[in-house]
This record gives C-alpha cells, sequence and structure tokens, in this order.
C-alpha cells in the first residue's frame, strides 16, 4: 500500500467507563494511597470515572489501526484531541519514527511522562497496527521479527483476600491450568504496623504452602512501601525464595529503590509507571531495578518502548512488560530481553486490568501456562462494538 493510501485523515477517541466497580483493587490491594482513611470508600476517590481510552487512526485507504492509552486516566482522550490530532492529521502512517518525535516535541511543556507519553502511546499504536494491517504482517514483524514462538507466562491475580483459604483455592486453580509462574499481591503498608508486616507474609506464606517450592512466585506491592518498610519486609519475606518484589516505592524514588536493589536479598522489580527512555536510562544507570516492567501504551508506544528494550539489553537486565495486551505481546515476541509475559488472566470480577479482554476481540488466552505469538496482520485484535458502546462516556 502507498504512503498515500496511508495518509491520515481522521483520529478519533473512546473514553470508556469500568464494566463494574473495582471493588477487587479497593479492598484488596495495597497502593500509593493506602495511608489514607478515605482509600477505596469509591472508585471515583482513587481511580476516577475512566480506566481506558481506545484511539482510532483511519488512513486514506480505509484502513483503521487500533491503540489504547495506558495509566487509568481519560485525560489523554483531551490531550489527543485538542493538541495532537492536528499534528498527526495528513502524515503517512509509515512515519511513525517523525510522528514520535514531533509529538514529543509539542509536548515537552507540559508532558514528557504521564498522560501526555500515554497518549503519545495510544497513537503510535495505532499507528503500527494500520501499517500491519496494509503490508499484512504481525506487528512483531515491524519490529524486527519474532524471535520466539511461545513464551511461559506468569498469572497475574492473587489479590490479598481476607480468607487464605480462597487465596489457597485460587492458587491451586492456576497450577491446574498449566501456570508455573504467577504473581500475588501484598494487601498492607506502614499504616498498619507490626500486624499488616505479620499478615502480608501469612498471604505469601499461604500461597507458597500451595503451589511448593518449584513454582516461580512473585509479589506486587503497588507503590505502597516505603523504604524502611521495604527492607524489613525483603528479610521476612527471604525464606520464601519469591522471584521478585514488584514495585515497593513510588516510581520516582531513585534513591530508594537504588538503595533497596543495594542491600535486597530479593529482585526489585518496577518500571510500569515510568513514561520514557531518559526515566529507564536513569534506572538502570544507577543498578535501581533488577527488572524493569514498561508498559508500550504508557512508554509513548513501540517507538520508545523499542529504545526502553535496546536500554536494557546493553545494561543486561531483563525486561518483563506490564501486561498481556496484544501492543505488550508484540513487543515481548519480537525481543531476547524477554524471558516471561505477564499474563492478566480473563476473568471477574473485573477490575480494570481485565477489561481489553471484553473490549477487544481477538486476545490471546494462555493454554498451559504458555502463550503462543500473535499471527494476524497489524495488533490482530478488533473492537467488540456491543462492548465499546455500553461502556463508552458520553461527551
Amino acid at each position: 500500500m502507498s504512503g498515500d493510501d496511508l495518509r491520515i485523515t481522521d483520529i478519533r477517541c473512546h473514553v470508556l467507563a469500568w464494566s463494574e466497580s473495582p471493588e477487587t483493587l479497593q479492598a484488596n490491594l495495597v497502593s500509593a494511597t493506602t495511608r489514607y482513611a478515605h482509600h477505596g470508600h469509591t472508585s471515583n476517590e482513587w481511580w476516577g470515572q475512566s480506566p481506558l481510552v481506545v484511539v482510532e487512526v483511519e488512513t486514506a485507504g480505509g484502513i483503521i489501526g487500533l491503540g489504547s492509552c495506558g495509566g487509568f486516566t481519560a485525560v489523554t482522550a483531551n490531550i489527543i484531541e485538542q493538541h495532537f490530532r492536528q499534528l498527526v492529521l495528513g502524515q503517512s502512517a509509515y512515519d511513525r519514527e517523525l510522528i514520535w518525535d514531533k509529538l514529543y516535541r509539542a509536548s515537552v511543556r507540559f508532558g514528557r511522562v504521564g498522560p501526555a507519553l500515554a497518549a503519545i502511546a495510544g497513537i503510535d499504536i495505532a499507528l503500527h497496527d494500520a501499517v500491519g494491517k496494509a503490508l499484512s504482517v504481525p506487528v512483531h514483524t515491524l519490529l524486527g521479527g519474532a524471535v520466539r514462538d511461545s513464551i511461559p507466562a506468569y498469572v497475574s491475580r492473587l489479590y490479598a483476600y481476607t480468607d487464605l483459604d480462597e487465596l489457597q483455592q485460587e492458587a491451586s486453580r492456576w497450577i491446574g491450568e498449566g501456570f508455573t509462574a504467577m504473581k500475588q499481591r501484598f494487601g498492607f503498608g506502614p499504616e498498619h504496623g507490626a500486624e499488616g508486616k505479620r499478615r502480608n507474609e501469612a498471604l505469601i506464606a499461604a500461597v507458597r504452602e500451595v503451589v511448593g517450592e518449584d513454582v516461580t512466585l512473585a509479589a506486587d506491592a503497588y507503590m505502597g512501601w516505603d523504604l524502611p518498610y521495604t527492607l524489613d519486609m525483603v528479610k521476612r519475606l527471604e525464606k520464601y525464595n519469591l522471584a521478585w518484589v514488584e514495585e515497593p516505592l513510588l516510581a520516582m524514588d531513585l534513591n530508594g529503590y537504588e538503595e533497596l536493589c543495594r542491600r535486597s536479598p530479593i529482585p526489585i522489580s518496577h518500571g510500569e509507571h515510568l513514561y520514557n527512555r531518559y526515566e529507564f536510562a536513569e534506572v538502570l544507570r544507577r543498578s535501581a531495578a533488577s527488572i524493569i516492567q514498561p508498559d508500550v501504551n504508557r512508554v509513548g508506544g513501540f517507538t520508545e518502548a523499542k529504545k526502553i528494550i535496546a536500554l536494557a539489553e546493553t545494561y543486561g537486565i531483563p525486561v518483563m512488560p506490564h501486561s498481556n495486551e496484544m501492543h505488550n505481546l508484540h513487543l515481548t515476541f519480537s525481543s531476547t530481553a524477554v524471558p516471561m509475559a505477564e499474563y492478566f488472566p480473563n476473568v471477574l470480577p473485573d477490575t480494570g486490568n481485565e477489561l481489553f479482554w471484553s473490549i477487544f476481540e481477538g486476545e490471546i488466552e494462555a493454554v498451559d501456562g504458555q502463550l503462543s505469538i500473535p499471527t494476524a496482520p497489524g495488533l490482530g485484535i478488533r473492537l467488540n462494538q456491543d462492548v465499546l458502546e455500553s461502556l463508552e462516556i458520553r461527551r
């Protein structure tokens, strides 16, 4: 298809509401806001009204590329519609590097991280999808080609239920479905004192008891801890042979992460709340992570994610992208730096992390703990129009 056929003629954003109240997230997850007494009372107080913005880029030849913006915020739609749209119309979808640099430079006054990069990501992912469809190749072919046909997945669920029997039953379910790796959530932070530490340890002990020593087990603190608390917790948890403790500190606390990585007996991972190659370069330079976990729809799309991957390869640090949404899977299958894929299973209640299963048709489900390579052109997904219309927030 010619460059004229891939000339961008329109960009549309769909702002989607929650499919249900994210009660599982609120009640069973320590986070950066847990310290406040009103935490978890309503979804609007924590996450806001919208967990997802879907982007459609239409071309002169009639191809429509699909993308999404990460970060659980509707702000990205306003950035695209009020600022980026006019800068992209008339450009060719082939010119993704040019478009990326143009949008990044145009947003330095208000961007560089956060929603501005997530908005660029939505456009960049959609452009890759459009070009893949035009050339009848999967996006991973555009990224350099596949390096594997399948990859092991760690199932990412196991919230901090009050009932440890329920937690163990869920862990047993994942073993029964063939997973040999999984990640659970911590439920308590510094504000919960010594009792919270004991309960956090009990969560890990309960799962390890069920899955045995041969299963890879990690745990996520979702920015809900501070450095002294984390240092104490990793000492308590060392005996459970955790593969990593994820994101215990706020993303910008590189001093804390640097010291933590130097002193922790357990590997430390983070990066799903970092937004560009400059942030990741500083993390890698300071040895402030054992594993980095970017999300393509937060870091500016494939164009920036490839550069982050190259940095990680230079430092010999493994990459495990956040989530198994299709944009992350195409990056995963095109990189030797990724040893394992995160997998949010298609289950209820939907915490928001699983919303993509409803919105997009064509997502790949794990079989015996493995994910197979996408083979359809572009991202290989289609919008479920019925679900889209039922969740779209009219503005």
